[in-house]
């Protein structure tokens, strides 16, 4: 039996276990693409996959719905593959492991991939079903969402009926999300010059932090430890002389990176200096992220520590220290038009510096196209001003909010019809597919809705399951009603 075998609804929690099973990491999503393909053979259901593994399954009506217009229903194939420093998970072989914690699903020792494994569950639930009535549906599963969306920018969706979307990629359940911010990633380098290692190695580290998804959590004032080493760095050099040989964190550009290690080489006579200074910082961000970061832990290690064969001259220590430290991060603007609601941030998701060059890689968002092209450019000046260069991908569009949506009166009235209150209708700053689709899909009615997932994009990812089960009546009852 299954982990999640006695769980209600039945069939959404067994396609839930049989995908958590199978890898899907962006840009690996052949076998979770392959899966759906075969689900449809199986229910003798029409499919197109195209090269880029994007797949889109066709049902018929169910009688009586014939002439309803068709729903579209959407999700994506791959998730955010973190994990704890002692899990041994492969990514690229393993799956997930299930546990239930109370009334919550989460994973052991990694991140959980509820996103946006729910939404595949629930649209394989659906089309696997022959009691759901409902109108002709068009099933889309997209690749490389969490990467730049890739999937939902080079999918062909010329052959689609439908102008309702059903997006399932949200993570709050009694929310109809109406519209998106969009965004871009960019990649920022800065040369450096090495000379052979002198000095005593010593290696901080930055970890205990909560982290987080960058569009979702942005505003939660959660510590990036990117950034946080940085001012370490600064701290550091007010009392010791030092030269990095290393310096990395961060595994993607739209998770606010929970841990980040630096390397370097001071003067013996300098340790208990540095030591006493680690400890003045410390006290620092523990009494400013007491309510964001409580276990935040800022530590230094003398023993095992690897021995590089280089570090970076005194012009490329400080060069990196003043690039991560005047590169801005986190929220830039909120919103005029929408209260509590991010406009602007970014996110240094990646940091990795080599022999070579450091890399900084950001994801971007702004519901506003202008601001975010104007970050853009202040992230590539300030980097070729210091004689860098950049690299910007997945650029893709916001969802523009629309005044007047019948699609979001219909599903507003199901839900007061069935829970006696209206449900909340808003925007998000977190990025969501239903921008692109928009763009190729004239005339497209989007909303967006999905059930209670907390911590998205860390290994303290956990989804309701009474909420998963609310949401699936819910979606039901839409496809229901004429």
């Amino acid at each position: 039996m299954g982990v999640l075998s006695n769980l209600e609804p039945k069939d959404v929690f067994f396609y839930f276990e049989e995908i958590s099973a199978i890898p899907r990491a962006s840009y690996q999503e052949g076998k979770i693409s392959n899966y759906c393909v075969e689900f449809a053979k199986k229910h003798h259901l029409e499919y197109i996959q195209d090269d880029l593994k994007n797949v889109i399954i066709r049902k018929p009506a169910t009688p009586g719905y014939e002439k309803e217009e068709p729903v579209i229903i959407q999700g994506h194939l791959d998730m955010v593959c973190e994990k704890k420093p002692e899990c041994e998970i492969d990514f690229d072989t393993d799956g997930i492991k299930l546990m239930i914690q109370g009334d919550y699903i989460t994973a052991d020792g990694t991140t959980l991939g509820g996103d946006d494994g729910i939404a595949i569950a629930y649209a394989l639930a659906i089309l696997a079903s022959e009691t759901i009535a409902h109108p002709e549906l068009e099933v889309i599963f997209t690749v490389s969402e969490e990467v730049g969306m890739e999937g939902a920018s080079e999918i062909d969706v010329s052959t689609l009926k439908g102008r309702r979307l059903l997006n399932l990629d949200s993570e709050e359940e009694g929310i109809l999300l109406a519209g998106c911010a969009g965004g871009a990633g960019i990649k920022c380098r800065l040369p450096v010059q090495c000379i052979s290692v002198q000095g005593t190695p010593m290696e901080l580290i930055v970890d205990g932090l909560n982290g987080g998804h960058s569009g979702t959590e942005i505003n939660k004032g959660r510590a990036n430890a990117n950034t946080l080493m940085g001012r370490i760095l600064v701290e550091l050099s007010k009392d010791v002389t030092y030269h990095l040989s290393s310096f990395c964190g961060g595994r993607k550009d739209n998770a606010i990176p929970r841990e980040s290690k630096a390397i370097l080489f001071i003067d013996p006579q300098d340790v208990q200096k540095a030591e006493k200074a680690i400890e003045k910082i410390q006290k620092d961000v523990s009494n400013e992220y007491a309510v964001t970061d409580k276990n935040i832990r800022i530590s230094i290690e003398k023993e095992n520590v690897p021995l590089p064969f280089q570090m970076l001259d005194s012009k490329s220590t400080r060069q990196v220290v003043l690039f991560v430290n005047a590169m801005p991060n986190g929220i830039q603007a909120m919103s005029a038009d929408v209260e509590g609601l991010v406009e602007t941030s970014l996110n240094l998701g990646i940091l990795n510096l080599n022999y070579k060059e450091l890399l900084l890689s950001y994801a971007v968002r702004s519901s506003v196209s202008s601001a975010k092209e104007a970050l853009l450019d202040k992230l590539t000046y300030l980097t070729e001003s210091l004689g860098g260069s950049v690299e910007i991908s997945g650029d893709y569009p916001a969802w523009e909010y629309k005044r007047d949506s019948a699609f979001r009166d219909k599903m507003a009235a199901v839900y007061q019809k069935m829970y006696g209150k209206m449900p909340v209708i808003e925007a998000i700053h977190a990025g969501l597919e239903c921008g692109l689709l928009a763009g190729k899909l004239p005339g497209l009615d989007c909303i967006s809705v999905g059930p209670d997932m907390e911590d998205v994009h860390t290994t303290e990812e956990k989804l309701s399951i009474s909420s998963t089960k609310r949401v699936w009546e819910y979606i039901v009852e839409v496809l229901k009603e004429k």
